[in-house]
Formats: C-alpha cells, sequence, structure tokens
C-alpha cells in the first residue's frame, strides 16, 4: 500500500479508501460481511474508511462503529452530512442548526467522540458559506471533528469557501471529494487545478464509475451490477451516452490487456497517478470485490498506458456529464434562470 499526505494536514493516507456505502441496505452487505472487509482492509494497509450519514439512512455508520471497535486510534474516521435524512424539512442542508445536530448523531451511531474529516456532502444553495464554515469551525474547537471537507463543490463554490473562510477568520475546508474516473475527466479541466491551488486533498470516489470500469461490464454481457438495478438509465445502452461508454469500455479493456493489468487496476491506478489526487475511494460489497480492487493497491501506470487511455476518453472529458452531481442549480431549475 501506497500512502500520501492528506493536503496541508500532515496526516498520512492510504492511496485506496475504503468507503461504506454499501454497508447495510444500500448494498445488501451484512454486518458480519462489513467487519470481515474493514479487518481485511485494514489489514491490507488502508487507514482511512470513509461513510456519510445517508448511507442507509445512518446503517453504514452504525455498521463501521462496530466494525472499528477497539481499534479507533489506528483509523482515519470520515464522514458526511447534508443530504435529507428523512422527511423533515430541517433534517438536511448546512445550516448550523443541522449541522450541530446530524454530528452528534454521527457521532452516537459510530460509536466515537470524534471524528477526523467531516465532509459537507454537497453544496447547500440556501445556506452561505459564513454559516457553514462558522458551524464547522465550532465543532473544530470543541474537539468532535479534527478537519472538515467538501463533497462534489462545483470549482468556482471551492473558490468562494476558501476566499469566505480567510474572510471571515474561520477555518477552512481542507478535502474536497469529487467524481472522477477514466470515464468522468470533467474535474480535469477545472476542480482539480483549483484544489492543487489551494492545496486541498483529493478524495475521488466512483474510480470504477459505478461499475463500467470493472470489467463485468462488456460488449455483448447482460449488465446486472447491483448499480443497474438502482438506476438503470445510467446502463440502458440505447441510450447514447451510455453507449459512448460501453464502446470506451471495450477499448480500455484491451489496453488493460496488453498491458498486463484487469480493467480495476487500470481504473484506478489512473485515478491515482493524477498529481492532484490523494486517493481513490472504493466501495467493495463483499470480500471478493474487495481483494480484486485491494490488487491495484501499488498499480503504476507507465506513460504509454495513460497517452493510450487520453486517446480513447481525452482530458477533461465526460462521457455522460449529465450524471454529473456538481451542476449549478440554475441550469436544473428554469425558475432559477429566469426571475
Amino acid at each position: 500500500m501506497q500512502y500520501r499526505t492528506l493536503g496541508r494536514t500532515g496526516v498520512q493516507v492510504s492511496t485506496l479508501v475504503l468507503g461504506a456505502m454499501n454497508f447495510g441496505s444500500n448494498g445488501r452487505t451484512t454486518q458480519d460481511e462489513a467487519t470481515a472487509i474493514v479487518d481485511a482492509a485494514l489489514a491490507a494497509g488502508i487507514n482511512l474508511i470513509d461513510t456519510a450519514d445517508r448511507y442507509s439512512q445512518g446503517e453504514s455508520e452504525e455498521m463501521v462503529g462496530r466494525a472499528i471497535a477497539g481499534r479507533r486510534d489506528d483509523i482515519v474516521l470520515a464522514t458526511k452530512a447534508t443530504l435529507p435524512m428523512d422527511e423533515e424539512r430541517n433534517h438536511q442542508g448546512s445550516s448550523r442548526r443541522w449541522l450541530v445536530t446530524a454530528l452528534d448523531n454521527s457521532l452516537r451511531r459510530l460509536g466515537v467522540e470524534h471524528v477526523d474529516l467531516y465532509q459537507i456532502h454537497r453544496w447547500d444553495p440556501a445556506t452561505s458559506d459564513e454559516e457553514t464554515l462558522s458551524a464547522l469551525t465550532d465543532l473544530q474547537r470543541a474537539g468532535k471533528i479534527r478537519y472538515f471537507g467538501s463533497s462534489t463543490f462545483p470549482a468556482y463554490r471551492i473558490v468562494q469557501a476558501q476566499w469566505a473562510a480567510r474572510e471571515n477568520h474561520l477555518g477552512r475546508y481542507v478535502t474536497e471529494q469529487p467524481g472522477y474516473s477514466i470515464l468522468q475527466r470533467a474535474i480535469e479541466a477545472h476542480v482539480l487545478p483549483v484544489t492543487e491551488q489551494y492545496g486541498l486533498g483529493v478524495l475521488a470516489w466512483s474510480p470504477l464509475a459505478s461499475g463500467w470500469l470493472s470489467g463485468a461490464i462488456r460488449e455483448g454481457r447482460e449488465i446486472t451490477t447491483n448499480r443497474s438495478t438502482v438506476l438503470p438509465e445510467r446502463f440502458d445502452t440505447t441510450i447514447p451516452a451510455n453507449r459512448a461508454k460501453l464502446d470506451a469500455v471495450e477499448q480500455l479493456a484491451k489496453v488493460a490487456d496488453d498491458a498486463g493489468l484487469t480493467m480495476i487496476q487500470l481504473a484506478l491506478g489512473f485515478v491515482t497517478a493524477h498529481p492532484a489526487v490523494t486517493s481513490a475511494i472504493i466501495g467493495p460489497r463483499t470480500m471478493d470485490h474487495l481483494h480484486s480492487q485491494l490488487a491495484a493497491a501499488d498499480t503504476v501506470l507507465s506513460a504509454d498506458v495513460l497517452d493510450a487511455i487520453d486517446s480513447i476518453v481525452p482530458p477533461g472529458v465526460d462521457l455522460a456529464a449529465h450524471e454529473k452531481h456538481d451542476t449549478p442549480p440554475a441550469l436544473l431549475d428554469p425558475a432559477l434562470r429566469r426571475r
């Protein structure tokens, strides 16, 4: 396992992060399976575990808490808040009112007194940066969180938050967690240059592109990944964007074969090769998934392989831009762009 410094924090983290999104009802991973996955990941050298309150509506945090009991000090523990937890309108967002409550709930579910990294899961357009950063700074001073970061923020929001922190003498985000894979490269054009400018650590989620780069999805095969049952429209190959992804996967499979790599090694090696990326988040549902992903822990892609990837999916290009989660609200809601 390789290790890198998380932004400018001085904290050393593994280049593969264990993501717990599939623990619980989301991925149907049981407690026993989750504990075995955590055990194996830690034994392999992974030292950062990432979860969120929204994952299986808190069940993931509870399962992580049980799995790490008795060895908290050896783990860099990260969780997130802001996505809706129920139908109550104020049980979401990044207001002080909700973040204070959400963090206490997460700490209780995890069975810990603090988390190392507390992340704002999505930018909340209804809440000012000053409100959110002030709350996070106070939670940090109270010892409940060590650092705080953002997740899936557009580049301009990352810049704005850094400015607001400096202008108001508040703590600042020290990490960003963007979606990034061979098939979704737009962050190379805007987000990653910004994170490098501000010295943010980058924890990339979905490096396997929801299973498209796992090796299981190929021309002529039925697509049966867990995500394909949850979001079938993202795997319908009659849709042009999905057809483009499948065509790219076929070409990438040849690149992997020629280099003596699995598709997973190619995909994870690509993400961790970018100088702005600290770690890639893996989200295994089973032990078999974990072992296939751990095989990429020390993968280093040659310049020829990286060039071959660039020729298939050019730098800065998203093959399915509509799947991104950082689109400004004004582009999604006509009322916001026409009033």
